[in-house]
């Protein structure tokens, strides 16, 4: 089994420095040397057997059991590490069968009907809300925030994430908007308070209807901003504007020609729409199968070229198309590090193997993003030409309008039409 693993690490490993311990007790290195040594070891022949046959599953579980330490380094590290020389494009030929059988099967790990659309969103945003406070923004968004210099903080990220977001729904007093998925109803809130908007907000999971309603009832805003449990399948009112952010991954390949088609039906003539979602740039793949199993089931991160021919055969128009890259993964070491630092408080919260466990998540989300080709996508729809301003200028000028209603100031007079 050793000479295994020397095979595969050799194979996988050309750049940095890694040390790895097999079970047995025997220390190989692996790369150039360069870089911050990182040096990890297998507790058990029955953890080194398992990642070596199936490391898209075996190694996250191995961690999380305690069977995989690191002993140099973060499992941050690690992963990075990985990652950064898989442009290599090397294999563990061994490995191959069951990527390509998971590839296969794909569409019925996505089969997100009513009812396991629901249990699914349970499983990952129905944990205790304590959780969350400790690594999210004071806002509690949970996705990727937009930094527009490296010296923003995370909080100021995701406040600028919401003002470029509603910049492009060119938002405004009086108009109806939904929100689908609209986690704990931060982005709503904003539309509510600094917009003046008319916002409901849909969700699937209880916890996050509970915060959201309550967060409006505090605000003063439970006119304005209205919050229910329910499927985007079942929306029946129209809208001036509609926005979805981080909740596309959960919709499922198969059910995308439905969610384009309900968002065309819901959204008023002139409307605008703004789809906000995490995918991935080399083509149609499969989730990582320790991600499906234990962070978000039923999950799976779309390729633009999965994604664009429903939202033409629902009849709708693309108005815009921005990728924001690197954005998620300075998002993710923000909320790693924040974690990390109130480890004890989550352990009291679960236990020590749940803590390595989302430890291990947002540590190989944040190194997917950084060293291998995920990206973020926004794409903005209409149901008509001529809803939009011709130009991108625009969603600077309605950022500083925002900017200045957040700071409590009177915008300048708007045109209508600019």
């Amino acid at each position: 089994m050793d000479r295994l693993l020397r095979t595969a690490f050799s194979s996988l490993v050309h750049r940095g420095h890694l040390q790895v311990t097999t079970a047995s007790g025997a220390t190989y290195a692996f790369g150039d040397g360069t870089g911050y040594p990182v040096a990890v070891r297998f507790a058990t022949p029955k953890a080194q057997r398992a990642v070596l046959f199936d490391p898209d599953l075996r190694l996250g579980e191995a961690y999380m059991e305690g069977t995989f330490v690191t002993e140099q380094g973060s499992i941050a590290d690690f992963i990075g590490l990985i990652f950064n020389n898989s442009e290599q494009k090397r294999r563990m030929a061994w490995t191959l069968p069951l990527k390509a059988a998971r590839y296969v099967l794909r569409k019925l790990s996505q089969f997100n009907p009513r009812g396991r659309a629901q249990r699914n969103v349970a499983h990952h945003y129905d944990l205790d809300c304590r959780l969350y406070a400790l690594f999210l923004d004071s806002d509690r968004q949970y996705s990727c925030a937009y930094f527009e210099t490296p010296e923003d903080t995370l909080d100021d990220a995701q406040l600028a994430k919401k003002r470029h977001i509603v910049a492009k729904l060119l938002a405004d007093r009086g108009q109806r908007v939904l929100d689908i998925g609209c986690g704990w109803g931060g982005l709503a809130l904003y539309l509510a308070e600094i917009c003046g908007a008319n916002v409901t907000g849909i969700t699937l999971s209880r916890e996050q209807l509970d915060i959201a309603s309550g967060r409006a009832n505090e605000k003063g805003l439970a006119q304005a901003a209205r919050f229910r449990l329910q499927d985007y399948r079942d929306v029946s009112e129209r809208y001036d504007r509609i926005v979805s952010v981080g909740m596309f991954e959960h919709v499922g390949v198969q059910f995308y020609d439905t969610f384009f088609q309900k968002l065309a039906d819901a959204l008023a003539d002139d409307g605008v729409a703004l789809l906000h979602s995490i995918g991935r740039s080399e083509g149609p793949s499969f989730t990582n199968p320790w991600v499906a199993k234990y962070i978000f089931p039923g999950g799976y991160i779309p390729a633009l070229s999965e994604v664009l021919p429903s939202i033409e055969r629902a009849g709708l128009l693309i108005t815009d198309i921005e990728i924001l890259r690197l954005h998620y993964a300075e998002t993710l070491k923000a909320w790693r590090e924040r974690f990390l630092a109130h480890r004890e408080q989550a352990e009291r919260l679960y236990d020590p193997r749940f803590v390595r466990m989302w430890e291990f998540y947002l540590a190989g989300s944040e190194m997917a993003f950084r060293n291998q080709n995920m990206m973020v996508f926004q794409i903005q729809l209409t149901r008509r030409q001529g809803v939009v301003p011709m130009t991108r200028n625009y969603i600077p000028r309605e950022e500083q309008r925002l900017r200045m209603l957040e700071n409590g100031n009177r915008p300048p007079f708007r045109l209508a039409g600019e």
